[in-house]
């Protein structure tokens, strides 16, 4: 939901007349998908691992169970298909020719992105903010997903357009927030915040990439981005700490092989447990509403 702080008169573009009057813009999912929850996956910046911290969530939901999908809304720089190891050719559409059919991982994980499209997967996608936007909302609602419990979308780094679009377009339940332990992850998180706060969706907590380097001889570790100052920032804006990924070689190879299904996920246990909580008290909100009305 957002609200028009603006003059209709002067642009017509009919968003509620000016009257200030909640406005929703979400696009509809096709009759036949099914998506049950959606977390976004942002930050204030770019290299801090997005793509990965998505991978692994979904992953790791994908082995408590639960039907996982994964939308890729980097548009210009997609890496989810190379970290699941798939590529287009199973993107295929329905028979009426309206809908698109998700790339499946090999454990089930329904993955859409613009890679799976281009015929070359370097190919570079070269359009303007409108059109970046207009394809994330088709990912969404062009789509045919199948009975999804939960839905991540990896998001581009910043504020602009396409976190717009998303968190406009789709039902999103929650946001976290990537970090690393550098000195500006309190800018980081604080735009993050604010732009939550703006669109009114709550963040879930917040997950540092790169946090430490455990020596494999010794396991004694080591802060190679400097000391992680997550815990004050999550404290400063009254946020949960999910979970702390460590710099590990095997990852990183293991992403570039397409092998995430095979990662272990076991540091974002944590992270787990505190999204199927929340999941929990949403559920009972929305049945509650619902049998009132």
């Amino acid at each position: 939901m957002s609200e028009c702080t603006h003059d209709c008169n002067t642009c017509g573009g009919g968003c509620g007349g000016g009257s200030g009057a909640p406005v929703d813009f979400r696009a509809a999912l096709a009759p036949e998908s099914k998506v049950k929850h959606v977390y976004a996956i942002m930050s204030g910046k770019g290299g801090v691992g997005k793509s990965l911290v998505t991978s692994l969530l979904a992953v790791a939901f994908n082995k408590k169970g639960y039907r996982t999908a994964i939308l890729d809304a980097d548009i210009t720089g997609p890496s989810i298909p190379m970290a699941f190891g798939v590529d287009g050719t199973g993107l295929d559409v329905t028979q009426d020719g309206n809908l698109m059919i998700p790339v499946e991982s090999m454990n089930g994980t329904q993955i859409v992105s613009a890679n799976l499209l281009l015929r070359n997967d370097t190919d570079p996608i070269i359009w303007r903010g409108a059109m970046i936007a207009g394809a994330v909302k088709q990912f969404w609602s062009e789509t045919l997903w199948k009975d999804v419990d939960y839905m991540f979308v990896d998001m581009p780094p910043g504020t602009g357009d396409v976190p717009l679009t998303v968190f406009q377009s789709l039902p999103v339940d929650g946001i976290i927030v990537v970090t690393s332990p550098q000195e500006l992850v309190s800018m980081i998180v604080a735009k993050a915040v604010n732009m939550a706060k703006k669109m009114d969706i709550p963040i879930v907590g917040l997950v540092e990439n790169m946090s430490y380097f455990e020596a494999p001889d010794t396991h004694k570790r080591y802060q190679i981005f400097g000391e992680s100052h997550l815990e004050e920032t999550a404290k400063e804006y009254n946020l949960g700490v999910l979970a702390k990924l460590p710099i590990d070689p095997d990852v990183a190879a293991m992403i570039d092989a397409g092998k995430a299904e095979y990662i272990d996920t076991s540091v974002l246990d944590k992270a787990v447990a505190d999204i199927i909580a929340i999941d929990s008290l949403l559920d009972k909100t929305k049945k509650k509403s619902a049998d009132t009305q």
